[in-house]
């Protein structure tokens, strides 16, 4: 598949010059196609620290290694940004990363007759992911996983700490 190999060739790029590559999306259309890239720096809050000039960076860097490897045949778009406050979650460790933290959590096949999950992550293994639901925890195997994000928080703390 065309996007596990950009995903082999952009991954090591963007970790050697400092940032974590959150998500590669690779979306043909027609006769064109739109790669994006979702950047964070590794340890920082969701998006934080992620600048337009860091965007310029990473995508410089990668158009210069996908010019010499040209492995998309067809004329495409270039797009990289934060990953934004309901960043997605696509490894073990960003689960890990974010315990605590409220998350969407789609599955490929329903569990029990359920597809959409939220709730916060308890906890996360190699195997898979625990989210505290309203319905007590649920434990999702990361290989079901279609689509996972965090759920943004927009509540705005005054400084009695009341929101």
């Amino acid at each position: 598949m065309q996007q596990d190999r950009l995903q082999d060739l952009i991954e090591p790029l963007v970790e050697s010059i400092g940032y974590e590559l959150v998500l590669l999306e690779f979306m043909p259309q027609g006769n064109a196609a739109i790669l994006r890239l979702y950047i964070d720096r590794p340890g920082d809050a969701p998006g934080a620290g992620v600048t337009l000039g860091d965007c310029e960076v990473v995508s410089r860097e990668v158009a210069a290694q996908l010019d010499v490897d040209d492995p998309i045949r067809t004329p495409y778009q270039l797009e990289v940004s934060s990953p934004g406050l309901d960043r997605p979650l696509t490894k073990p460790s960003h689960f890990t990363r974010f315990r605590g933290e409220k998350a969407r959590v789609e599955l490929t096949l329903p569990l029990n007759g359920q597809r959409r999950f939220v709730g916060r992550i308890a906890g996360a293994t190699e195997q898979g992911v625990r989210l505290a639901t309203d319905h007590g925890e649920t434990e999702l195997a990361f290989n079901a996983i279609a689509r996972a994000r965090l759920v943004p928080n927009y509540s705005i703390r005054t400084a009695e700490g009341e929101s």
